[in-house]
């Protein structure tokens, strides 16, 4: 049976949705797949195929990827879901993709590098806004300053959030923030750090914050310190300072069911007006060992609408061969410049 065909599974959320009806757009026939009788709806409406698996079926699951190519992997939390997805693409040799943000599974995957290399398969988690646009900043500005020791990104968005998003940054909260310093992953308090970026349209306060690109740039660029910022206001960062005491009691049940209960009464994400009017803004700065600097500011569509366009980017990229066995990010897969085959991409050198 030819493998040649496209699967997102977990289609009938926010972000599954969004990649589906975009691969109507782009001609793709890709088959739609999860445990909700919402993904045969989605694609009875798109005139897709659809199959049901639940990830707690292993040959459910296997049988849904019988003739795939690539799972787009859009079902989270990943925390969660991402290791019976990549133990099913690893049992069957299909191309593992998702678009999760979130460390411990940047760290997990790339924990089994050698068993995907040994099956031929690609591995490659963050293949939306987390992280394609900052991995390839990282990159990018590592091929200027080969000798950088030291990497700081920044991000800014405009449009909103999805339910999903919101949930993965509760439970994440609790956890504090995460750096990377001579190589290792290190647990730092919330707001650890402040700074004032520009991001194209006058220096902003920024915070720290446990991005994955804390995890991804090390692979990408080998640079050892990293550290990740987002716009924040001076309010918000003393709150969250005030806020560190009580993180064990932000982490229980009942304070974690109220906040995520509080999530789930608001829509499923932005609107597609929302989503029209809205753009990324990304700031990267390196340095070497002597004090010596280069920075490079970026520009892209909103998240979501970036997130449906890369991943179907990486999809087709798999379709035609383009698949490096093993633990891959965006960048160390497709090169600095990924970013910049997508509409709306932009990139200065500062």
């Amino acid at each position: 049976m030819a493998r040649d065909r496209i699967l997102i599974y977990g289609a009938n959320g926010y972000t599954g949705v969004l990649i589906a009806r975009r691969a109507k757009e782009r001609g793709l026939r890709p088959v739609l797949a999860g445990r909700s009788p919402e993904v045969e709806s989605l694609a009875s409406e798109l005139g897709f195929e659809s199959r049901r698996a639940g990830l707690g079926d292993a040959a459910a699951l296997d049988r849904a990827m019988a003739d795939t190519a690539v799972v787009l992997h859009c079902a989270g939390p990943f925390s969660r879901t991402s290791t019976p997805m990549a133990d099913a693409c690893l049992r069957t040799g299909t191309h593992y993709v998702d678009i999760t943000g979130e460390v411990t599974v940047f760290e997990a995957l790339a924990a089994r590098d050698a068993e995907a290399k040994e099956r031929g398969v690609m591995l490659l988690p963050g293949a939306g806004m987390d992280v394609v646009p900052t991995d390839c900043l990282a990159a990018h500005l590592k091929r200027r300053l080969p000798a950088a020791r030291t990497l700081r990104l920044a991000f800014a968005s405009t449009g909103g959030i999805s339910r999903g998003t919101a949930t993965t940054m509760i439970e994440n909260f609790p956890k504090g923030g995460l750096v990377r310093r001579a190589g290792r992953l290190e647990r730092v308090p919330s707001a650890w750090k402040t700074r004032l970026v520009d991001y194209g349209r006058g220096p902003k306060l920024s915070v720290t914050i446990p991005w994955g690109d804390v995890a991804t740039a090390w692979y990408s660029t080998g640079i050892p310190d990293v550290e990740v910022y987002t716009p924040t206001s001076r309010t918000l960062v003393v709150a969250m300072r005030l806020l560190r005491p009580l993180r064990g009691l932000l982490a229980t049940g009942p304070v974690q069911s109220f906040l995520k209960g509080r999530i789930r009464a608001r829509g499923a994400g932005p609107s597609d007006a929302a989503r029209a009017r809205g753009r990324a803004f990304f700031w990267g700065q390196v340095t070497d060992a002597e004090g010596a600097q280069t920075q490079a500011r970026q520009q892209t569509p909103e998240g979501y609408t970036l997130t449906a366009l890369t991943t179907l980017g990486v999809a087709e990229r798999v379709l035609a061969g383009q698949a490096p066995a093993g633990f891959q990010t965006p960048a160390k897969a497709y090169g600095a410049d990924f970013i910049l085959e997508f509409e709306g991409c932009t990139r200065e050198d500062l």
